[in-house]
């Protein structure tokens, strides 16, 4: 029985082969062994990856921490990124506007059952896992910048795919935090609204997303974004020249 429990938490036999992906090209760029652009495409893409699978998986280790043990049965704590309720919102989209625009665009999240959640702060805290997971990842990210790293070891490439990796995920840590309709940042504050406003938050969520979508890419608060975007970036000494460089490596078709 113990052994059916645990099923649930390994990683997933489709995250697996994303993960190796992502380290074999992360091992290619740091030696100089394939350091083409290609490679650079894919470790990004990989890595863009790894990041969304952990960013909804956090979102579902908050619900099971918060009362709904659902989201084992589900798979969503193995990070299958099979299991997401909307592969087209979690990946799909995500990845479009990755190849598009070279931002991170926030996915969808995985369906939780609020009504078993123990308190509304639970709730509250579900929305707020998935950035959370983002800014790990930034640190995680930008500990080698801010260790000097970049100066004694690895290649330009490798560090310049490590800056602009990093700068999605600030991009995806500052979207999701935006108190828009559909976004994490919303959800934060959502269970503390009367159940009208809730309810009708829910209705124009899709409309509300893709009118800020918009806005980002026809007006200046795409620009606005990407100066916060480089404010965190910076706290990890992480030099926006890198971010130029592996942005413009990602883009190999150009």
């Amino acid at each position: 029985m113990s052994r059916v429990a645990a099923m649930p938490w390994r990683l997933s036999a489709n995250f697996l082969p994303i993960l190796a992906v992502f380290l074999v090209t992360a091992l290619s760029l740091a030696t100089g062994w394939f350091d083409a652009s290609f490679t650079v495409f894919l470790f990004i893409l990989s890595g863009w990856l790894v990041s969304l699978c952990l960013h909804e998986g956090a979102h579902a280790l908050a619900a099971y921490w918060g009362g709904d043990r659902s989201v084992m049965e589900k798979g969503y704590l193995s990070l299958n990124p099979m299991a997401y309720t909307d592969p087209l919102m979690s990946f799909g989209l995500p990845i479009l506007f990755l190849i598009l625009g070279g931002i991170g665009l926030p996915g969808g999240s995985v369906y939780i059952n609020r009504a078993v959640l123990k308190t509304k702060h639970w709730d509250a805290f579900v929305a707020l896992a998935g950035p959370l997971a983002n800014l790990v990842c930034l640190i995680a990210l930008g500990l080698p910048f801010m260790l000097g790293l970049p100066e004694t070891m690895g290649t330009a490439p490798f560090w310049s795919a490590v800056a602009f990796l990093a700068a999605l995920q600030a991009s995806a840590a500052v979207l999701n935090l935006l108190p828009v309709p559909g976004f994490d940042g919303f959800n934060v504050i959502k269970p503390y609204l009367p159940y009208e406003m809730q309810a009708q938050s829910n209705r124009i969520a899709p409309l509300a997303t893709l009118g800020f979508l918009f806005l980002i890419f026809s007006t200046g608060v795409g620009g606005a974004i990407w100066n916060a975007v480089f404010r965190l970036t910076g706290l990890l000494d992480i030099y926006p020249g890198y971010v130029g460089l592996g942005y413009q490596l990602f883009r190999f078709w150009q």
